[in-house]
């Protein structure tokens, strides 16, 4: 069977980080199927060689055991040799595969629901991009009927996996231990809200390593899904009450497998993700950074950097941009999302020490360049964004806003005639936002008004959602665009 037909069949496909799909749909045939592709892809062109070893890692979803157990299963089938390294984050799988130059396999879904799952692949180079994802959609796998019964489950069930190696996850705590001073967050009073990230003990171990009082907070017997992208209301609540005690500094958290940083102030107000990202970006001392075009413009308004590069959103594309731009001779060279996962093209050096390059997103190394950047400044950390440009995102999304209709909704304003497109946009959004100044379809669609404002609509990759990114020039005003798209875009078929 082709994995481009199974994708069709099962309704599990690439988005923007992997494979995602419903639970239900991702049975152990299929993941079996797509582990098998991966690896196929990885034999056939000699980046994976007959008896390796491939890593494997999950997060805590209660649909998560069992996708591992059917890819561990294809693992030995395609000869190789699974090592599994336990529920940890996301970018300390990656970050123990790029040490080790070794594949790797993270069985999670990151912020959405637990109704859903996924599989992030990740070569023994890093992140599989988009021309990687082509090669396994190309592959034609073997599936031996005898090995699953009607509902595509595993007969005999998996061999169970052995007890997870700790290594992974001590190489990605050492790696924070060994480039930050002992000393660097000492003094802070640290919130950990511990929710079902995976993150968790890691972030406890690497804030209390560097000095930090660290309370952990709310941990969850259920999966949350925590979106750093769209924040939920009872998180808001929680920060502000946690911020009331007057016992925090700072407050930090992730989505659920780690990747994307949640870091809330002294106030409790949690951080939008591009500006914790140009925050970070400025503390490693970056000369060029690499950001999807929904990032916020004050990245290149504030001239802290050399050189801003926009791309498609999607840490594939962040990554491509990045390796890009080693072509300019700068460094260091990063990347940020939206969603405030950071990445790092080049080593980081300071006062001797090396942080090397992890070229995928990672959560911890913005909580931990931010808390100490505001130490270092004597200042609370609410403030440390007051010499951005007064530039302010908000972004919340549809939900069950299926990906046809979505097409259908860019398809209205997407005639091929940039004077016919504007009119009809100004006819849908002018009364809200005024005139329409500029169209940019890099990925979705993103609207300039005359104001300055912008609205930026676009199909989500990872699940049936319509995302809405809105930029004004203060924070209610971004917040009641996104209201007011909400509200006129709900009801649109």
């Amino acid at each position: 069977m082709l994995i481009g037909d199974l994708m069709t069949a099962s309704g599990v496909s690439f988005g923007t980080s992997g494979a995602r799909g419903l639970v239900t749909a991702m049975t152990d045939r299929v993941c079996y199927a797509y582990t098998q592709g991966f690896l196929k892809a990885l034999l056939a062109d000699g980046r994976l060689g007959a008896g390796a070893a491939v890593g494997l890692a999950a997060d805590l979803r209660p649909s998560s055991p069992r996708i591992l157990a059917a890819c561990a299963e294809a693992v030995r089938a395609a000869g190789c040799q699974p090592c599994y390294y336990g529920t940890i984050p996301t970018p300390a799988l990656a970050n123990y595969g790029l040490q080790q130059v070794m594949a790797t396999l993270m069985i999670t879904g990151s912020h959405i629901p637990d109704d859903r799952n996924g599989i992030k692949f990740n070569l023994p180079s890093g992140e599989i991009l988009k021309h990687d994802e082509a090669l396994i959609r190309a592959q034609e796998v073997a599936l031996p009927a005898a090995r699953f019964d009607a509902d595509g489950a595993l007969q005999p069930a998996p061999v169970a996996l052995p007890a997870p190696d700790p290594a992974a996850y001590r190489a990605y705590v050492e790696r924070y231990l060994a480039f930050f001073r002992p000393d660097w967050l000492a003094g802070l009073r640290v919130g950990l809200y511990q929710h079902s990230s995976v993150a968790s003990a890691a972030l406890y171990e690497i804030l209390v390593g560097l000095g930090a009082a660290v309370e952990r907070l709310a941990p969850a017997k259920q999966f949350i899904p925590v979106d750093t992208e769209a924040i939920r209301s009872e998180d808001m609540t929680l920060a502000r009450g946690w911020a009331a005690t007057g016992r925090f500094d700072a407050l930090v958290s992730t989505d659920g497998d780690g990747d994307r940083p949640l870091i809330g102030d002294e106030q409790g107000t949690w951080l939008r993700g591009d500006v914790v990202g140009i925050l970070c970006a400025r503390a490693l001392g970056a000369r060029v950074v690499v950001t999807p075009v929904s990032s916020n413009t004050a990245v290149e308004a504030c001239g802290w950097f050399q050189q801003v590069v926009r791309t498609r959103i999607g840490s594939p594309y962040v990554i491509a941009g990045m390796q890009a731009a080693s072509a300019l001779g700068l460094a260091p060279i990063v990347g940020y999302e939206a969603n405030g996962g950071f990445l790092t093209q080049t080593p980081i050096e300071r006062d001797g020490r090396v942080l090397p390059a992890l070229p995928t997103r990672d959560a911890v190394l913005v909580a931990v360049s931010l808390l100490g950047a505001a130490r270092a400044a004597g200042r609370p950390l609410s403030v440390l964004g007051t010499e951005l440009p007064a530039r302010y995102t908000h972004s919340d999304r549809i939900r069950n806003f299926a990906a046809a209709r979505s097409e259908r909704l860019l398809a209205t304003f997407s005639s091929g005639d940039d004077e016919d497109d504007r009119a009809a946009l100004n006819q849908a959004f002018g009364a809200s936002f005024g005139s329409v100044v500029s169209l940019d379809r890099t990925d979705g669609l993103r609207i300039g008004f005359a104001s300055g404002e912008i609205v930026h609509l676009r199909p989500s990759g990872n699940a049936p959602e319509l995302r809405i990114y809105t930029e004004a020039a203060s924070s209610e005003r971004a917040r009641a665009m996104t209201t007011a798209c909400l509200d006129q875009l709900a009801g649109w078929n």
